[in-house]
């Protein structure tokens, strides 16, 4: 379902105005339009499952603009099954929406909405309830975690791990490092899990926007243990759980005020970026790790390294609900 190969692209004018390592951005914003970005590379294995499994609906959860729950919706209009979708968060005008929300409503999926403190408190009873009304109705439902990040979606960038092999290739190229945000952990394990068998010697580093390095220890371990339990036989081929754990490396310090709370630097960063090289971030995601990875470059920490990689995850919905704010810059 997702387009690929997608692109690496070099940002050469950045290079030459601020020297350093190339950064190659791997354009997975550019997987599809409305599927567009990580999400797909994962549910492409999810919605196999659900399939296989006999299921006809899928339930999913997130915020109430969350990348993944819109390319689920549309994931599962695609296939033909039914979509409820877990919001944590109500609109401020019940009458509009906007970006990822407009687009879940085209959709036609359900969606319920919940504050912060019923979503944190009762998800796994959320989901639950869900499920029966679905079941209740004729449509055995497949319940899909937070960023699609499970055992299942592993695979997704395993699969894109082997494609950036051969972008390595194609551009004569031998990165030792490669960055990507990290927020629900599941495209940082399928990373790890690829680039451990097919670019043993390149380190993946996650910038958290959310949460704390010792949560995502914890999550993408979890992850991890999740994905062999379930497939065994071909885990095993390229690591074991506790290898791969040992290879997280998390880059924290950016998460600035909160989850989807993004300063004027990022902006600034992103509207930098937008005219130096066409290249578009988002603020939740793509435009904090990236900002973060500008950071580092200036504190030394990739000094040594010729060619530098960042995945660039996707997002571009969610720039629309922050248009106060880039109106402030633009």
């Amino acid at each position: 379902m997702a387009h690929t190969p997608t692109p690496l692209q070099p940002l050469r004018r950045l290079q030459a105005e601020r020297g350093g390592p190339l950064i190659w951005v791997k354009r997975d914003d550019m997987t599809g339009s409305i599927l567009s970005g990580n999400k797909v590379r994962k549910l492409e294995f999810i919605a196999a499952k659900a399939k296989s499994g006999g299921f006809t609906a899928l339930i999913t959860c997130g915020g109430i603009q969350s990348n993944h729950c819109r390319a689920t919706a549309f994931v599962a209009a695609q296939l033909g099954l039914k979509c409820h979708l877990i919001l944590r968060g109500e609109p401020a005008d019940k009458s509009m929406a906007e970006g990822n929300l407009l687009l879940n409503r085209l959709s036609g999926c359900s969606i319920s909405f919940h504050s912060t403190a019923e979503y944190n408190a009762h998800l796994p009873d959320l989901f639950a309830a869900a499920e029966s009304r679905l079941q209740d109705q004729g449509f055995p439902a497949l319940k899909i975690p937070t960023g699609g990040s499970n055992g299942d979606g592993i695979w997704g960038y395993i699969a894109a791990s082997e494609e950036l092999c051969s972008d390595f290739r194609h551009h004569h190229i031998q990165p030792r490092s490669l960055v990507v945000a990290t927020g629900s952990g599941g495209t940082q394990a399928g990373l790890i899990a690829g680039m451990s068998h097919f670019v043993p010697q390149l380190s993946v580093y996650g910038v958290n926007v959310c949460d704390d390095a010792a949560y995502f220890h914890h999550k993408i371990e979890k992850d991890f243990d999740e994905w062999h339990n379930q497939y065994r036989d071909h885990a095993k081929q390229l690591d074991s759980s506790n290898v791969l754990t040992e290879k997280i490396n998390i880059i924290e310090g950016y998460v600035g005020d909160g989850y989807g709370l993004v300063s004027h630097d990022v902006l600034k960063m992103m509207q930098k970026l937008s005219r130096l090289e066409g290249v578009v971030f988002d603020p939740v995601y793509t435009g904090k790790a990236f900002h973060g990875l500008l950071a580092e470059i200036d504190k030394g920490r990739f000094k040594d390294e010729r060619d530098l990689v960042f995945v660039h995850t996707g997002g571009l919905f969610g720039l629309f609900p922050y248009v106060d704010q880039l109106a402030t810059i633009v």
